[in-house]
């Protein structure tokens, strides 16, 4: 039977989007993008082909699954930071030509692979505390950017075995501990602070961004927290201060405690009277 020439050829699982050919990175920011917009629930591999235009079989070949779609999130907003930080840098330049690829992931790579030499810039002489905090408010502010993506940051550090992060989580996780030792500390002591470091920045900026508010359209500042919702009798103390504990640190926090935190580590003890 001969073929009706009207009849479209199959469709192929193919990897050119409507905006192009895909790249991991590409892949990476649009699963980004998406999940600022709706949250994490609205991410799927079907529901991101359809973002980029191509069928979600197309997908497998740059994530092999949600969860590495997932880590994949959590690798963009490293990706993010370590191009933030080597920004600021007062000696930062244009990337090169040969640092972009005709599929535009050469300038991502690229920044990340450039972090040692950004360590070793930020952990001259005494600036090693000016590193970490530039590191956190850093951090923070990419946190701040995208903050339905924030809840990975940790459950993925939960979740993968540390040699099978993304490079560029390895990458963050060497500069603080690059940084940490131009303190001088001792290795058992560097290792202790960077954990603590690491803990006070992921839960600070969860506690930021946890939602306190019940009811935005509500002028009055107990019910605009839902106090009444709460039962006086057995919640006292939290119904009066709730209404201090629902303001942000910001910044200014976030820095205090980090002091607080590497002064533990840095300054000797005081003797006991």
């Amino acid at each position: 039977m001969a073929k009706n020439p009207q009849t479209p050829p199959a469709r192929r699982a193919s990897d050119r989007g409507r905006y192009g050919r895909l790249s991991r990175e590409r892949v990476l920011a649009t699963a980004l993008e998406l999940v600022d917009r709706e949250g994490l629930s609205a991410l799927s591999m079907r529901r991101l082909g359809a973002e980029l235009g191509v069928e979600a079989m197309a997908l497998y070949r740059y994530a092999e699954g949600k969860d590495a779609l997932l880590d994949g999130l959590v690798e963009a907003m490293h990706l993010e930071l370590h191009a933030r930080l080597d920004a600021d840098r007062p000696d930062a330049d244009e990337p090169d030509a040969d640092d972009k690829s005709a599929d535009g992931t050469g300038a991502a790579e690229a920044a990340a692979t450039r972090a040692d030499d950004t360590d070793a810039d930020d952990t001259d002489a005494d600036d090693w505390r000016a590193g970490l905090h530039r590191f956190a408010r850093t951090l923070y502010d990419v946190c701040l950017d995208h903050p339905h993506a924030v809840p990975l940051l940790t459950t993925r550090l939960l979740a993968v075995p540390m040699a099978r992060r993304p490079l560029p989580v390895l990458r963050s996780h060497e500069r603080v501990l690059a940084l940490l030792e131009k303190a001088g500390l001792e290795e058992s002591t560097t290792a202790a602070a960077f954990e603590a470091v690491l803990g006070w920045l992921l839960g600070y900026v969860s506690v930021e961004l946890r939602p306190m508010v019940d009811n935005p359209d509500e002028p009055d500042p107990a019910f605009r927290l839902g106090l009444h919702r709460l039962p006086s009798q057995e919640l006292p103390t939290l119904r009066r201060l709730a209404p201090a504990v629902a303001e942000r640190g910001g910044p200014e926090g976030l820095a205090t405690g980090l002091d607080a935190l590497l002064d533990r580590f840095t300054k000797p003890a005081s003797p006991s009277p």
